[in-house]
């Protein structure tokens, strides 16, 4: 889910897609399917799914939003998490208990007929399937896309890519991008595009966000290192739920006024950091596990192999595909074109 650090916020550049033109975005792999997921639905809420029942709406998101970013001349690697840190066993828990309780829900709401429910739980109950992960890398490496494997959580490798100056920005939506030092996060890059809003009959139009880490920290008034502080109290994927009581703004006081967090805890009434491990989450944050042993290389599309992962095992629409690896291939020629010839073109 993320540290809720949107209210803070206000440091944020809206862009279209194609100002990203030229650019390497590292996204983390496994909130963009879940993303595609969520929102690639047919309209009963149901995911896309082959006649076999299995589902391909992750498949179809990675596929055509890839292609969209290619055209428009941004160039994206993919990191998938790895094992997740101890420190997450509780939010992990939680999420499947919730997920099992929208599954319960959306088993009454199909007895019912009752389609907004319908597609409400449907995309809140999504799991990530092993199948759906390794083909998914199939799917990118027919592409000649580059995609690592984090030995723990993909976010933080991503970060760590942009530090190195091996991508521009991180693209997520969830701000934990920050907390791992990422420089420069892009939101909304995989779910770009006219979106209805949750329990509302309203459309709005949803645009990618640049946001800056030193913007952030300026705005704020913090170090990363209070940034982080101010997370533990908010609630992170390592303490779910928080401090009882303590919202973003308060977090922003408490740590203003008290510098720490350990000197904040003082004046708490709530309990919740007893048997907290607050160091070493700090550490998970500041110091997280990352591999280096990488290569980022970007090939030509491999038609047949594209054809194969997504018509013949997926069957997706054979015209469709093609039609979309044209587009590849035509970006693919134009890249290779001597800068004179394309100048004069």
């Amino acid at each position: 889910m993320g540290v809720n650090l949107g209210p803070l916020i206000s440091r944020r550049q809206e862009v279209d897609l194609s100002q990203l033109s030229g650019r390497i975005l590292c996204l983390d792999a496994y909130n963009a399917l879940y993303q595609f997921l969520a929102i690639i639905r047919q309209p009963d809420g149901t995911p896309l799914m082959n006649s076999r029942g299995e589902i391909t709406s992750h498949l179809s998101g990675l596929f055509y939003r890839t292609v969209n970013l290619m055209e428009r001349g941004i160039k994206v690697i993919y990191c998938f998490d790895g094992k997740p840190p101890s420190l997450k066993e509780r939010e992990i828990a939680e999420r499947i208990a919730l997920r099992e309780k929208y599954r319960q829900k959306l088993a009454e709401s199909l007895e019912r007929g009752d389609l907004e429910e319908i597609r409400r739980y449907a995309a809140a109950s999504v799991r990530l399937e092993d199948y759906m992960v390794e083909t998914a890398k199939e799917l990118l490496t027919a592409m000649g896309i580059p995609w690592v494997q984090a030995p723990a959580e993909g976010e933080a490798q991503a970060a760590y890519l942009v530090q190195q100056g091996d991508a521009w920005a991180t693209a997520s939506q969830d701000y934990d991008s920050l907390l791992f030092g990422s420089p420069r996060m892009v939101r909304n890059v995989s779910i770009t595009g006219r979106r209805k809003l949750p329990r509302k009959n309203v459309y709005i139009e949803i645009k990618p966000e640049v946001i800056e880490l030193k913007s952030v920290l300026d705005e704020l008034q913090l170090t990363r290192e209070q940034l982080v502080d101010l997370a533990i109290l908010i609630g992170t994927d390592y303490n779910p739920g928080g401090f009882r009581g303590i919202g973003p703004k308060r977090a922003l006081q408490l740590i203003h006024r008290y510098g720490s967090l350990e000197n904040a805890l003082g004046h708490l009434s709530s309990r919740e950091w007893e048997g907290l491990d607050i160091e070493a989450i700090r550490k998970a944050f500041l110091e997280p596990e990352v591999t280096t042993n990488y290569k980022l290389e970007w090939k030509p599309i491999d038609e047949e192999a594209v054809i194969k992962i997504l018509v013949d095992k997926y069957e997706f629409s054979l015209n469709r595909v093609k039609k979309a690896i044209e587009r590849v291939k035509k970006v693919e020629e134009e890249a290779r074109r001597p800068t004179l010839e394309r100048w004069f073109a």
